[in-house]
């Protein structure tokens, strides 16, 4: 059971489910306490120690019926004691389905046949054994698994059990079974075969959703923070995830504990000394200066197809560390300027990240930075002011278009700091539609950010 349990949670980590080391111990202690013996008691101490988010339901009840689903329908055992047949026509059943299956060329069939008739269900070893003859699932995508499904029982030759039950029908009709009785064994017969059907498309998917859970080990987290951004790939998503939650809580915990250090703010050595005076030199009363108010932050982003990994990446720093802001405005420029501001209001950062991303798309439209900057400029610099930090995302690049320079010198002119990050060394800039040379000056500091690390690094900054 542990080794079932521990392959259920990879694949809830696979399909996007958080789920920290702490709950895997919790859900395996969960079910020693409450035990295996009921399958919605087990449901529900998964459930209760794995899920934290409702959005995730979903995805916890698909692969729980995957990993643990039951036998389906029960089999109808037909010629069981006690059954609709009497003790003569048992026998006669029994004769039949001894006479035929050796007939059968195929021993998946000759067991399906059995399973059919007698009511016998396949234990899950014996059905993974069948289905072991059957071509391996190639997708844990569950769009795929009624393919697949038809794969299988085209393969096991399911559909020569409707010649075989009929072949036995005749012999028990030669026998000397009357029709009442044959056609109480069809029906039970049908009803097993649909049930049998059931149960492979069952173990069909729970092929595919452990095929879904990460069949690698998780990259280390020391390489994906150094890896040049433009060399991650899709096959690194998963990973990739979990090391912007690491690096976001280490930056959390970094900007809370200076902060809490600078409490009442930096020593004043020019106050304390002169308050010293009056004890003779000797500094009974240090000062400190006022204590920094907590800075806002407005985000720019660039969301053309060369930023938009970028982007993502640093709206989920920024809004993780919102706690230690006062206050947070996102927007989003190709060649509009939009504000995102109220996705992140309204939802968890990884899901409006995707929302925006979704909304605005870089299909055909051409950057066009200045454009974007003149729009803020005339319509959002009311959220800029002294104690506010503008933070800029993008490569610099414009299309040939104008640069908007004089926007850019407002927005600088109101903020404490204008900050821009570009993923684009410095000997790149000014190369073909760059601005880069002509924006720089303007700014606070330009930091390039190549890597996770220099992203958190740049971010970290914001913070003082």
């Amino acid at each position: 059971m542990d080794s079932a349990v521990i392959g259920f949670i990879a694949a809830l980590r696979a399909a996007g489910v958080r789920v920290s080391v702490a709950e895997s111990i919790d859900a395996l202690r969960a079910i020693v306490a409450a035990g295996v013996g009921e399958r919605a008691v087990l449901r529900d101490a998964l459930r209760a120690t794995l899920v934290k988010e409702v959005a995730d339901r979903p995805t916890f009840e698909r692969l729980f019926e995957a990993y643990f689903a039951g036998g389906g329908a029960a089999l109808v055992a037909v010629g069981a004691a006690g059954g609709p047949l009497g003790a003569d026509d048992r026998a006669r059943l029994r004769a039949a389905l001894d006479a035929a299956l050796p007939q059968v060329d195929s021993p998946a069939l000759a067991a399906l046949l059995r399973a059919m008739v007698d009511g016998s269900a396949p234990g899950r070893g014996h059905l993974a054994a069948l289905l072991a003859r059957t071509t391996p699932v190639g997708t844990g995508n569950p769009v795929f698994h009624a393919w697949m499904t038809r794969r299988a029982l085209r393969e096991l030759e399911f559909a020569r059990l409707d010649g075989l039950l009929g072949g036995l029908l005749d012999a028990l009709r030669a026998a000397g079974m009357a029709e009442g009785e044959l056609a109480e064994v069809e029906r039970a017969a049908r009803a097993n075969q649909e049930s049998l059907a059931d149960q492979i498309g069952r173990a069909i998917a729970g092929q595919m959703a452990r095929r879904e859970a990460p069949r690698r080990p998780a990259r280390p987290h020391d390489e994906l923070i150094d890896m040049p951004l433009r060399l991650l790939g899709g096959q690194e998503a998963e990973d990739l995830r979990r090391a912007v939650a690491r690096l976001a809580q280490q930056l959390r915990t970094r900007v809370a504990t200076r902060r809490r250090r600078a409490r009442r703010g930096p020593l004043d050595p020019r106050a304390t000394i002169r308050a010293s005076l009056r004890y003779g030199g000797v500094p009974f009363a240090p000062h400190h200066r006022r204590r920094r108010l907590r800075p806002r932050l407005v985000v720019l982003c660039d969301l053309s197809s060369s930023m938009r990994a970028l982007a993502g990446l640093t709206l989920s720093l920024v809004y993780a560390l919102s706690d230690q802001l006062s206050g947070t405005r996102a927007f989003a420029y190709i060649d509009e300027l939009h504000d995102v501001s109220a996705d992140f209001a309204d939802a968890r950062p990884d899901r409006a990240i995707a929302t925006v991303l979704a909304r605005i798309r870089a299909d055909y439209a051409r950057t066009d930075l200045g454009s974007c900057l003149d729009t803020f400029a005339r319509r959002h610099l009311a959220t800029v002011d002294r104690r506010t930090t503008v933070l800029v995302l993008g490569d610099g690049r414009n299309n040939g278009s104008d640069p908007g320079l004089g926007a850019l010198r407002q927005i600088r002119a109101r903020a404490r700091h204008l900050i821009w990050l570009t993923p684009e060394p410095q000997r790149d800039w000014g190369t073909g539609d760059s601005d880069m040379l002509a924006y720089a000056p303007v700014c606070s500091a330009v930091h390039v950010v190549g890597s996770l690390r220099q992203l958190g690094e740049a971010v970290a900054r914001l913070f003082g």
